[in-house]
């Protein structure tokens, strides 16, 4: 917990995912699944306000976010930091057999 008693993890998620909103705002090609990921960061960031996200929504948002933008190489560097803070939460639990 930091200072103000928030996970560093959801910060370090929300400054991740802050960073590369502004990366794709400003990325001047269109591509066919902008919307996808525009769309699954603000879900992101939606989740970073309401306290610990749910590990797999986080995963679910992570490969919709990689499969939209995973081939524009300007924006490779704010996908893995996203993806590196999504991966501090671990995984998800594994039910019973």
């Amino acid at each position: 917990m930091t200072g103000s008693g928030e996970d560093p993890r959801v910060a370090g998620l929300r400054t991740a995912v802050s960073r590369l909103r502004r990366q794709l705002a400003t990325h001047p090609a269109e591509f066919p699944d902008r919307g996808i990921a525009e769309d699954e960061l603000a879900a992101l960031a939606a989740m970073t306000i309401d306290g610990t996200p749910e590990i797999p929504r986080l995963r679910r948002s992570l490969l919709l976010i990689a499969g939209s933008i995973g081939s524009v190489s300007a924006l490779a560097r704010g996908l893995s930091d996203v993806r590196d803070a999504v991966e501090l939460f671990g995984e998800p639990p594994r039910g019973r057999d």
